[in-house]
Parts: structure tokens; C-alpha cells; sequence
């Protein structure tokens, strides 16, 4: 059995056998926020519900962070508003327009009047591992 850390930070004090050479090299507290750049009002996270992504490595529960400001990119995911309905797709460029691919087994969906790119998903975050 491993030795329990309860709350606060790890600081490899309380280990059993030798003392880790990687022992100098222990970081601080990992900020989310920070690493996520969530301070950035253009930034938010967003829960994926279902499972249409699952080949991009998407999966139900996992959160997005969303980067309204990010340009859009063929083969990027992004979150999209698409006939009233706020979809996770990914989004492709072909016969000089804007496609959103829901799923491998859904038809693409051109962006226009009722379709709008909303943000570019720039990271993942998964709690269930």
C-alpha cells in the first residue's frame, strides 16, 4: 500500500523506503485556473453531454474550455448553436464554406442563418478517470 496524502499539497514527506531523487523537482499547487487561462473573459468551461465525439477523445462529462476569441480552424472542435441547441462539433471548411460534423454518423451542417460558431475548444479537462 502507498502512503495516504489527506488535503493541501504533497511535499514527499511522507514516504516509506528512500528518498525520491525527483524529491528537489516537486512543483507547487497546480492552478487550474491559471493553466486554463479561465481569468480570461473570453474562456469558460462547458460540460460535454453524450457521446458523439468519442473519436476525437471526447467523452460524456468531460469539460471543454471553450476560447470565444480563438479564430476558427478546419478539424477543430468548437461549441456551436445550431436551430436553438448548443452542440459540441467539429468544424470543417469545403466548397467555400463552414461545416459542422456533430458525429461520425450525423449529417454535416452548414453554418449560416440558424447555425453559429460560438468558440473554439482550446482544452480538456476529465474528472472520471
Amino acid at each position: 500500500m502507498g502512503s495516504r496524502v489527506s488535503g493541501g499539497e504533497y511535499n514527499g514527506g511522507n514516504t516509506t523506503g528512500f528518498a525520491s531523487p525527483a524529491g528537489d523537482n516537486l512543483e507547487g499547487t497546480i492552478d487550474l485556473s491559471a493553466v486554463l487561462d479561465l481569468r480570461s473573459p473570453s474562456r469558460y468551461p462547458v460540460r460535454v453531454r453524450g457521446d458523439a465525439l468519442n473519436q476525437r477523445g471526447i467523452r460524456h462529462g468531460d469539460i471543454l474550455i471553450a476560447d470565444a476569441a480563438a479564430p476558427p480552424m478546419p478539424g477543430r472542435v468548437v461549441v456551436a448553436m445550431v436551430h436553438g441547441d448548443v452542440v459540441v462539433c467539429e468544424l470543417a471548411y469545403k466548397d467555400a464554406q463552414w461545416w459542422l460534423q456533430p458525429s461520425r454518423s450525423s449529417p454535416a451542417v452548414c453554418v449560416g442563418d440558424d447555425v453559429e460558431v460560438w468558440a473554439t475548444v482550446s482544452g480538456l479537462v476529465r474528472t472520471d478517470v
